[in-house]
């Protein structure tokens, strides 16, 4: 295996796609999806066809743990941190997925822009989900594999 795509954390995970804007590993046996971002901003529509092609992976398997690695992003989007906390993580706990690991930009006004908006969505959103889930942020991949 190619060590600089596969670093020591992820190596006994394998590729499950790649595109423009993102890199997506699993490990069947760990029940572990990572999505690692690819660019600092993520269209919409490209954020959401990525993400639906990871709840494909996670139907057809038995995930329990989603990694989300934003590392590259530098603009939020609203809309799409909406769309992906109210459905796509809905949808996602319904096939297992109870325990979501993020880990963020090295920004503060970036950690600061994520929980304003998570705040806005709790309250637009009363009947969410957020109590069923186990969220951690994290600073690397190999931590948020081991929580």
């Amino acid at each position: 295996m190619n060590d600089t795509l596969y670093p020591s954390e992820t190596r006994d995970f394998e590729l499950a796609f790649e595109e423009k804007y993102a890199r997506v590993l699993i490990n069947p046996d760990k029940g572990i999806v990572i999505c690692e971002l690819l660019a600092d901003y993520i269209p919409i529509e490209d954020f959401k066809e990525t993400f639906n092609q990871i709840g494909g992976i996670v139907k057809a398997g038995k995930y329990e743990k989603f990694i989300f690695d934003k590392r590259s992003l530098r603009a939020f989007h609203q809309p799409t941190m909406e769309w992906y906390f109210i459905h796509w993580k809905k949808d996602m706990l319904a096939y297992g997925v109870k325990t979501h690991r993020k880990i963020l930009p090295d920004e503060k006004w970036f950690e600061k822009m994520v929980q304003i908006a998570k705040n806005q969505i709790l309250e637009t959103y009363p009947d969410n989900i957020i109590d069923q889930l186990d969220i951690k942020y994290c600073d690397t991949i190999e931590e948020a594999i081991k929580k």
